[in-house]
């Protein structure tokens, strides 16, 4: 998708990526049709993942991990989706257990005391992942204002002796009854004091603790194989060493490096990828099991081409530039471009799967072939918080035309 030389790509870069196109071409995309049609989740291409050692791509390396930085991590997480969106969107979940707690973490301020304990902990989650194959989950809705950052999580840790009490709900929880470890977002209950965002909690909370339940059931338009149900926490016990960040750290983070919250675009990056590919190689008559038709020839279908290009390098461009300039304390500018680049890749990727099923005609409705269900994945994407379309137009009409701190009284 982002050829190393003219992107100017890094060794470690041009490394994963082509790593995510081998295991993405070879086992992924044969087993995406199955995911999609029983919706249940792709727990095989977890443990190729695993053996490829890419569950750990964002453990630093002396963790035994790749070491992916922020950039690295999006690139490659763009060539998974190009072959199975489910297994890339919820591979974002698993690997924000370890960007976020990693490279993210190393940039935000804390205490020499603070930092020691945090990197002490955090290798035991490491290990896990690498080690082990553990896979941890990143429930992060709960149906109100909290998941876009509007409102503390309504999600509560109490404190308790060696640890924390958790109690709440998360909807639309991917890999719910698949994943190990449940990376938990919530609020810090603290005696006589109003709920806070700058009191929320990271904490790892294992999958058969007693009071955790998963209910509901699982049957949508697409992303299937996320499965993604509601869990429940009742009282569920935690040790203070499941603590992913430290106290007040991930209010730090979300605040002051905003473009975590991009991570979930990567996906669509590679949905919009797939659904060209796929009208190039059919007009061809190059699609592996088809007859070798060309439909080339007709202008409407050159035409139709050619905007599906357009609105692909338009869309690869943005997002690169956002990923690439992503940091902590981010400038305004670089703020609305992130902003834009999410928007652009969540609503392109369905447009050219539309323009691709249009192009290609009634047989690409056939869930036979890839195209229809690329088509139901990527309308997904505008819908997903933090940063949903809607929330990315929001912001960027208010924030490039109010400073922080201004009004109109």
């Amino acid at each position: 998708m982002f050829d190393p030389k003219a992107f100017r790509l890094t060794e470690k870069e041009s490394k994963l990526t082509s790593m995510a196109r081998d295991i993405g071409a070879a086992k992924f995309a044969p087993r995406a049709a199955e995911w999609d049609r029983d919706a249940v989740f792709p727990m095989q291409n977890y443990r190729d993942m695993h053996k490829a050692g890419l569950l750990g791509v964002c453990v630093p390396e002396e963790n035994g991990g790749f070491g992916a930085d922020y950039r690295a991590y999006m690139l490659t997480a763009a060539e998974i989706g190009r072959y199975c969106g489910a297994t890339a969107l919820t591979w974002n979940m698993h690997v924000c257990s370890c960007l976020w707690s990693g490279p993210l973490s190393d940039d935000l301020e804390m205490d020499a005391e603070t930092r020691d304990r945090h990197l002490a902990r955090r290798v035991k989650h490491y290990d896990r992942i690498v080690q082990d194959g553990k896979i941890y989950a990143q429930p992060f809705s709960e149906g109100g204002a909290a998941a876009a950052g509007a409102a503390p999580f309504s999600t509560q840790a109490k404190r308790t002796d060696g640890g924390w009490l958790i109690n709440g709900k998360k909807i639309f929880a991917s890999l719910s009854g698949s994943a190990d470890y449940y990376g938990v977002l919530c609020g810090e209950v603290k005696e006589g004091e109003k709920p806070s965002r700058k009191d929320t909690m990271y904490i790892a909370v294992p999958a058969d603790a007693k009071g955790v339940k998963v209910v509901g059931d699982w049957d949508p338009l697409g992303m299937r194989g996320t499965v993604s149900r509601t869990l429940i926490f009742e009282d569920v016990f935690v040790s203070d060493d499941e603590q992913l960040m430290p106290r007040g750290v991930y209010y730090q983070a979300a605040t002051r490096w905003p473009h975590m919250f991009m991570t979930l675009s990567p996906t669509y990056m590679g949905i919009a990828q797939a659904a060209y590919d796929f009208t190039v190689k059919y007009l061809r008559g190059e699609w592996p099991g088809l007859p070798p038709v060309k439909r080339r020839m007709f202008p409407t279908k050159q035409i139709a081409v050619a905007q599906m290009r357009l609105m692909l390098e338009q869309t690869k461009s943005i997002w690169f530039q956002a990923i690439s300039e992503a940091c902590a304390d981010p400038s305004k500018d670089q703020m609305l471009r992130a902003y834009a680049a999410q928007y652009t890749v969540m609503e392109n990727a369905n447009e050219i799967s539309q323009l691709a099923i249009r192009t290609c005609g009634g047989q690409s409705m056939l869930k036979s072939l890839p195209l229809e269900r690329l088509y139901r994945d990527s309308r997904c994407g505008a819908l997903m918080l933090p940063w949903t379309a809607e929330i990315c137009l929001d912001r960027m009409g208010r924030e490039a035309l109010y400073n922080p701190g201004e009004t109109d009284d």
